[in-house]
């Protein structure tokens, strides 16, 4: 069980502003978390095949199509600065 003030130390290194009056629900429910963390732990899992989703269901995907022109001239005519079709930048780290 976490305390309030294991509650407030997280909160810090977290860099999380949390009021004191809000402390004791947040403890609540971060016990609450870890004791449902704990008991899924425990669970076998050997035989179990890993989901991509909880409902089985396969995820729609649209046609790999080219669905606009290259306007890639247009757009480095405005450029401050391009070279062989590619944008130059300032260096920003040495």
């Amino acid at each position: 069980m976490l305390s309030a003030v294991e509650v407030k130390k997280i909160a810090h290194l977290a860099r999380l502003g949390i009021e004191d009056q809000n402390v004791d629900m947040y403890a609540d429910d971060l016990n609450g978390i870890l004791t449902l963390m704990t008991q899924m732990s425990e669970l076998n899992t050997v035989n179990i095949k890993p989901m991509a989703h909880p409902m089985d269901q396969v995820q729609r995907l649209r046609a790999d199509i080219v669905t606009e022109i290259n306007q890639r001239d247009y757009f480095q005519a405005i450029a401050p600065q391009t070279e062989d079709g590619l944008y130059l930048v300032p260096k920003v780290i040495e």
